[in-house]
């Protein structure tokens, strides 16, 4: 158990937050979440010991081991992958390393005896004749082969580092595990994987993340930073989204009577807990859940950009002829004879561990990069609009963002521009400021208003959530599914792939995956396909 008392952050005359007081249980799992900015980071490094408050305490209690997901890669470079993760026990690490110390001294004594001794046993409690297995198969099931297992750090690719890292903190069955976006990086079959890790996890887990479906399927409450305070509620991301806009609209509606309120509130939680006691993770959210009354649910202070791609015309059926597409880079094979026939109201989502692959045939769908064989068409009736990954050359600019805007604008009149800025959350003095001093996320939105104004009947996005917050991924994933016009996407937010598209390809060297009119969670389980995907990825490694 982890105790927050009363504490409160304030950098300058900026206070991030102001009295908290939170008691964070075993056998929960508790989801941060906030604007960004507002300090969730910041909130994990207090609960590590890695921050001091301006006032308060955070306490834990006698014995419990507290474990971090680590953030610089860089800093385990001269060790092994295996003895990384095994230096995530710190205290089996020191017990190991002075055993060692002790074995190897030249004049063993028989004071060194009576220290080994003591060492050995406080080994075998901790369970460490089992450790280097334990974290073996920790690494193994996060996708670093055995073969990497004694090499150093150093020598593993920035993917793999972050896999590893991950393993240091799961390691030795931690009793409080703390996770700033454990996801980053990871395949879809590996974030599955940590996701059954932390459904099955008995003791406490904190975690920051953007991955709404993570969230939903780990989370047995969330804890929202807003108004300066943490607000903890029962129930997964969806549950809380959901409640604070149905408090908002009931706060908004004066005239609606107590009793319909009551009604409404109580019908909304029903079907949540209906929900909530089929999860194996939350077996006494259900209960948790009826209890809730109107005034613990408080509407949530989060803006929304108002993302709504609209083709200024209809596209015909024929959107787009590819064939026989072949690509290498760098002497990799990124696809070989790919082909695709695209129709009006297709949603494609491109997915698959290969994302250069996947922003290559974008780039060459746009006529940035050439094929090295095979031949795409548009339809004579598209028009394209493209969301690069790599947006770093359209901010080279000294130009502030509203003249940045109006240069992708047929109309020029300042009111109609700040009015456009101001739906993508850029008011007064923000669309003012120089796009060169954007932060990532307010370039992205920069990005998508370009692309509106294009009225495109063509949308194609390389991973467009990259850098967001929960609230423009949320208005981005509304924008794309009420789009009448033809998406070409790829994302590794598995909620945006579920709810958007309907039809998914997945790219591999040796050929393709191509499934027309089936969601996502079903073609990840789909026992045939996961039969393809073995066969075309054993014969890719061949390649």
């Amino acid at each position: 158990m982890i105790s927050v008392n009363n504490v409160s952050l304030q950098f300058g005359k900026r206070v991030l937050f102001d009295g908290v007081n939170i008691t964070f249980n075993p056998g929960n799992c508790y989801g941060i979440i906030g604007a960004n900015g507002s300090g969730k980071s910041t909130f994990l490094k207090i609960l590590a010991g890695d921050l001091e408050t301006t006032k308060g305490t955070v306490s834990v209690a006698g014995g419990k081991r507290i474990s971090v997901l680590k953030q610089d890669q860089f800093v385990f470079d001269e060790f092994t992958v295996l003895m990384t993760v095994l230096m995530g026990h710190k205290e089996l690490y020191s017990v190991m390393r002075e055993k060692d110390e002790l074995y190897g001294k030249p004049d063993f004594g028989d004071a060194d005896g009576l220290r080994a001794s003591e060492l050995e046993a406080r080994f075998a409690e901790m369970n460490g004749w089992n450790a280097e297995a334990e974290a073996a198969k920790l690494l193994s099931d996060l996708g670093i082969s055995e073969d990497l297992h004694q090499q150093q750090m150093k020598q593993l690719e920035g993917s793999q580092k972050v896999r590893v890292l991950l393993a240091q903190a799961l390691f030795g069955n931690p009793d409080i595990l703390i996770l700033d976006e454990p996801t980053n990086s990871l395949d879809v079959d590996t974030c599955m994987w940590l996701e059954e890790f932390l459904i099955n996890f008995e003791n406490t887990a904190i975690v920051v993340s953007h991955d709404r479906h993570f969230l939903d399927k780990v989370c047995t409450h969330v804890c929202d930073i807003d108004f300066g305070k943490i607000q903890v509620y029962s129930g997964n991301y969806s549950f809380w989204i959901e409640a604070s806009q149905l408090a908002m609209r009931q706060r908004s509606d004066a005239n609606k009577k107590t009793e319909e309120k009551r009604k409404e509130l109580q019908d909304f939680i029903a079907r949540f807990s209906a929900n909530a006691s089929k999860a194996r993770q939350a077996t006494s959210r259900k209960k948790i859940l009826e209890k809730l009354t109107l005034d613990e649910i408080r509407p949530s202070s989060r803006k929304y950009p108002f993302i709504n791609f609209k083709p200024e015309r209809e596209a015909g059926n024929d959107v787009l002829h590819v064939e026989n597409l072949t690509k290498s880079i760098d002497g990799q094979l990124m696809f070989k004879n790919f082909s695709l026939h695209a129709h009006k109201n297709d949603k494609i989502a491109f997915v698959g561990p290969n994302d250069l692959a996947k922003t290559t045939l974008f780039q060459i769908l746009m006529g940035e990069l050439k094929a090295d064989s095979g031949s795409f068409k548009w339809g004579v009736s598209t028009t394209q609009t493209y969301y690069p990954k790599d947006n770093t050359k359209f901010f080279e600019t000294d130009l502030n963002v509203v003249d940045w805007l109006r240069q992708y604008s047929v109309e020029k009149d300042e009111n109609f521009v700040r009015g456009f800025l101001g739906r993508m959350l850029f008011t007064g003095e923000e669309s003012l400021k120089s796009v060169k001093v954007l932060s990532g996320g307010e370039k992205v939105r920069c990005m998508f208003s370009r692309m509106m104004l294009t009225g495109a009947n063509v949308v194609i996005l390389d991973e467009p959530t990259n850098h967001l917050d929960l609230e423009a991924i949320t208005a981005l994933n509304r924008g794309m599914e009420s789009f009448p016009g033809t998406i070409l996407f790829s994302s590794h937010d598995h909620q945006l792939i579920q709810t958007t598209a309907n039809r998914i390809i997945e790219l591999t060297p040796a050929g393709c995956i191509d499934k027309i009119g089936m969601a996502y969670d079903e073609y990840l389980e789909d026992a045939r396909i996961k039969e393809q995907r073995q066969k075309l990825y054993t014969v890719a490694q061949a390649v």
